[in-house]
């Protein structure tokens, strides 16, 4: 039995839940709404605040699925309740990043700016010129869009110039030694 899966997800205070015949999971908050589509083998049940997932079989797909189901539901509630935010900082000379409006302009050491717009769902803050903070309440957006800004200049290892995550590790390799 998945660990994960069978675990109840507690319902916040001021968030709807829906479940549609086709396993259409709506969440409405306070900061939001999100819908998912949840596997139709998986059994979604609400009972009082709590949101039980269950699996038909154990066969090795309702297995896999299980687990990821009710993650997927539990992201949901964290979403429209607290929300997400990932943070990124620019490192190197030169690099900086500017808001203008809902365009992200980007100096990476291109021979041209890089102009991102926001995407809906999401909003981008420039604190100083060297951080930026992707915020959201949808969990994949949040990340899928700090990974394209971190994917123009992915850091590299001789100088660890480039954009990377608040607190990761890059390693550092040893240039070329002179005699």
């Amino acid at each position: 039995m998945s660990r994960i899966g069978k675990a109840p997800i507690e319902m916040p205070s001021g968030v709807e839940i829906k479940v549609s015949e086709a396993n259409l999971v709506t969440v409405k908050g306070p900061l939001g709404q999100l819908e998912e589509q949840i596997s139709k083998d998986m059994k979604i049940t609400i009972d009082g605040n709590q949101v039980l997932v269950e699996r038909p079989t154990n066969n090795k797909l309702h297995r896999s699925l299980h687990g990821l189901s009710r993650t997927l539901i539990n992201n949901m509630f964290i979403g429209v309740t607290k929300g997400y935010e990932k943070a990124l900082e620019i490192q190197g000379v030169g690099y900086r990043a500017t808001k203008k409006g809902k365009v992200l302009d980007l100096q990476l050491g291109h021979s041209h700016p890089i102009e991102m717009e926001d995407p809906a769902g999401i909003t981008v803050e420039v604190p100083n010129n060297t951080s930026i903070i992707v915020k959201g309440i949808d969990k994949a957006l949040v990340g899928n869009y700090a990974a394209k800004i971190r994917n123009w200049r992915k850091p590299e290892p001789y100088k660890g110039k480039g954009v990377r995550y608040v607190g990761e590790y890059v390693r550092r390799k040893e240039g070329k030694s002179g005699k």
